[in-house]
């Protein structure tokens, strides 16, 4: 239960300047009518420059309407608002030479003031830097989504891109080619030269896949020496020549490895989603026999489903 009484207004304010965190009182056209607290100086410059200025003389276009924009839903809202953002030095006038060279992130939560503020509806803005917890995130969802060796993304993340993808084909009909490959003679390298050498093999493939593929396509490690590619908006004809092309420099990048890359080719299967598909697994099933059609015609190869 509050009870003003046992403050003065002097130690009310001594109050808000300490909070850690900043808190700004920002009006519906955008100004910064007053900022408390922000003493964390680990994270937090003075923001006392910035009473009287619009967001829009602070902040640059796109940043400054998404901001004025939140403020709009919480005056609409007239309940605790909270959105997380980043920061970058791009997004703040004057500051792109200045400012880190990364995003900081923070969560604002924004409540709606029951009283107007130099005549106009206002918001009491806090911003919490939550930076850190952003970057734990990532390295987090890194772990979870990206094949360790490989660095390219794993079975898991794989599967959840080619279900987002499969339910878009059959929605609108959206095409998607998918190449299923591995490595020729790939047990002979480890038997011959070692694991460790079986790495560089895998993570040779790896890098040939980022530098030659389109941006647009995802590389997968499926596990083993069997990689997915697949290639959206793409129909399996459209595919075939980039299928041949990587398959010819991951050979050319192989050999160049000298005698453990002796003989390390590649072999794959090339398909398409079709409407008799009942599951994405269908077209996995279908590369996957096409893989092994290929291995034994004699492998460094890729052969198309129809």
């Amino acid at each position: 239960m509050r009870d003003e009484t046992l403050f003065s207004g002097t130690q009310l304010a001594a109050v808000l300047n300490a909070l850690p965190d900043p808190a700004f009182i920002l009006t519906r056209s955008g100004r910064y009518m007053a900022i408390f607290g922000g003493i964390d100086a680990r994270y937090y410059h003075d923001g006392s420059h910035l009473i009287g200025k619009t967001i829009h003389q602070v902040l640059e276009a796109a940043k400054a309407s998404w901001f004025q924009q939140e403020i709009e839903k919480a005056l609409l809202s007239q309940a605790l608002h909270i959105v997380e953002y980043g920061l970058a030095a791009c997004d703040v006038k004057g500051l792109q030479s200045d400012g880190p060279a990364y995003s900081l992130w923070f969560e604002g939560r924004i409540q709606a003031l029951d009283f107007p503020v130099n005549g106009e509806d206002a918001v009491l803005w806090v911003a919490s830097n939550i930076t850190a917890r952003k970057e734990l995130e990532n390295r987090l969802r890194m772990l979870s989504e990206i094949d360790a060796l490989s660095g390219l993304l794993n079975r898991r993340k794989l599967m959840h891109v080619l279900a987002e993808h499969f339910d878009t084909f059959q929605r609108y009909g959206t095409p998607l080619a998918m190449l299923i490959f591995d490595i020729d003679h790939f047990k002979r390298v480890n038997d011959e030269h070692g694991h460790l050498a079986g790495d560089v093999v895998i993570r040779t493939a790896a890098d040939v896949c980022r530098s030659e593929l389109r941006s647009t396509d995802a590389p997968a490690r499926l596990g083993g020496d069997e990689f997915v590619v697949l290639m959206p908006h793409t129909t399996r004809d459209q595919a075939a020549p980039i299928a041949e092309r990587l398959r010819q420099r991951i050979a050319c990048t192989l050999q160049a490895l000298g005698s453990i890359g002796e003989g390390a080719t590649i072999s794959g299967g090339l398909c398409e989603f079709r409407p008799s598909d009942g599951s994405c697994e269908d077209v996995l099933k279908r590369g996957d026999d096409a893989l092994y059609q290929a291995k034994r015609a004699g492998r460094n190869r890729i052969l198309c489903t129809e």
